[in-house]
């Protein structure tokens, strides 16, 4: 079917007609006389082109139709195709704390948030059917995006995202309690998947309380706890062990994922984190 984005533009049609019939000709000079000795040669070839005004004037109206065509944009328009859907409201929990901005994932000067970026992101892109909604989380947690097949969007708000935007801390608990708040009211399978490098060290909810309610209300959540490998540092006192992912409390994690039906992966670095949203796209097709 044919659809004319602008189809108004047509009422134009008349105006090059109206334009030589109001407007006045332009007046004769007779100011002078000149002699010119071919001016018969001019009369002549004056005769023959007169001849042609006629292809002239419909050359000109067809151009002016096909101008004013193109104007209005016509459309093909075919019948609707529906997009592929799972049935699935997946959501991501993605920490934004201040501590996000250490650079130990084994990426030269990239942040932790900025490797999660580039793994997420592949992943969001590839899951073609699921409603997926972002949640942005530090001292406070935020709705960045809501349910949506629209994973361009969410990715690009997923890309958009610096740290400190929702605070410098880490409200673990209060994640999940956005995402029970966000599937309320929604049907078909809900599942949170929840990235942080630390421990619940703000918030009003307590994470275990959270996981509860979330496996009576049917929310699976998969929680990632991400950092880097331990390192040998020398200092004065020689030789010594630094583990950049001390803050993260691995054991409330796990018990997160475990009350709630989902499973717990550690990520050391990016080919880990990659290997992990791999093994989330089998375990939810």
């Amino acid at each position: 079917m044919i659809h004319f984005e602008w189809p108004w533009l047509v009422l134009l049609l008349p105006l090059p007609w109206l334009v030589y019939r109001l407007l006045p000709a332009a007046a004769e000079q007779h100011d002078g006389a000149l002699f010119l000795p071919f001016a018969t040669a001019l009369q002549q070839a004056h005769k023959r082109s007169a001849a042609t005004d006629k292809v002239r004037v419909l050359g000109m109206t067809l151009c002016w139709l096909l101008l004013l065509l193109a104007a209005t944009r016509p459309q093909w328009l075919g019948e609707a195709v529906a997009l592929p859907e799972s049935g699935r409201n997946l959501m991501l929990a993605v920490d934004v704390s201040g501590s996000m901005e250490q650079a130990d994932l084994g990426v030269r000067n990239r942040t932790r948030l900025d490797v999660v970026k580039s793994v997420a992101g592949d992943f969001i892109q590839r899951r073609n059917g699921d409603r997926i909604a972002l949640i942005l989380f530090g001292t406070q947690a935020y709705l960045q995006t809501p349910f949506t097949l629209d994973r361009t969007t969410v990715n690009t708000l997923l890309q958009e995202a610096v740290i400190g935007i929702a605070g410098r801390e880490t409200a673990i608990g209060d994640a999940i309690g956005m995402a029970l708040k966000n599937i309320q009211g929604q049907e078909g399978e809900h599942l949170l998947i929840l990235l942080t490098d630390g421990a619940n060290s703000a918030g009003a909810v307590d994470p275990a309380k959270a996981a509860e309610l979330a496996a009576q209300r049917g929310l699976r959540i998969h929680t990632i706890g991400i950092g880097g490998k331990p390192q040998a540092v020398r200092g004065l006192l020689g030789i010594q062990m630094v583990n950049p992912a001390r803050g993260l409390d691995e054991q409330m994690l796990k018990q997160i994922a475990t009350q709630s039906g989902g499973r717990y992966f550690r990520a050391q670095d990016r080919d880990s984190l990659e290997e992990i949203y791999q093994q989330i796209d089998q375990l939810e097709p």
